[in-house]
């Protein structure tokens, strides 16, 4: 259903249309749906944030995607390196044996770049604090098992990543001959 809000008089389609949501929700045409008591989120926003992140498929894996594919190599994605662990890795040379984690700063703790939040920080720091532990207990098993293991920050360059990614294979194809 249409219905007539506002005169918008702003220069850009961007002003026009947040002067036109500002009365929506001064006239209460719209406004944040309540939380769901299931959800862990401090407010709708972080709610939205939390819901656009994606389990695979993101945007520094397409791109340390798109240059090991460049660079002539085949992988599986998201798969599991050993069926038997109930973990999947984000790109896995089933032959070479080499797994390879992208880890997003925020959710794996990045030294460099993760900023703990600042509501419910216990809930968060205690989620990223297991998160963590997983990807040791995660490496560990698969060294055991003869896995080379490479993790790769969200913000490293795709090309120095698959250069590190393609030595590792490379040098994993020599023992495999010697």
């Amino acid at each position: 259903m249409e219905r007539y809000i506002c005169e918008v008089t702003r220069d850009s389609r961007k002003e026009n249309l947040a002067q036109a949501w500002r009365e929506a929700h001064a006239q209460k045409l719209a406004g944040d749906a309540p939380l769901p008591s299931e959800s862990s989120a401090s407010s709708p926003a972080v709610r939205a944030v939390m819901r656009a992140n994606r389990r695979r498929d993101t945007g520094p894996e397409m791109a340390l995607r798109k240059e090991l594919y460049r660079r002539g190599l085949r992988y599986r994605v998201d798969a599991r390196p050993l069926a038997e662990l109930r973990r999947t890795a984000d790109i896995v040379f089933t032959t070479d044996r080499v797994a390879v984690f992208v880890d997003g700063c925020f959710w794996h703790g990045c030294p460099s770049h993760h900023r703990p939040a600042m509501k419910n920080s216990e809930f968060w720091n205690n989620k990223i604090d297991a998160n963590r532990d997983r990807d040791r207990d995660t490496s560990t098993k698969l060294r055991e098992a003869g896995w080379t293991v490479i993790r790769v920050w969200e913000h490293d360059r795709p090309g120095e990543a698959a250069e590190h990614i393609q030595a590792a294979i490379r040098s994993r194809r020599r023992s495999a001959r010697s």
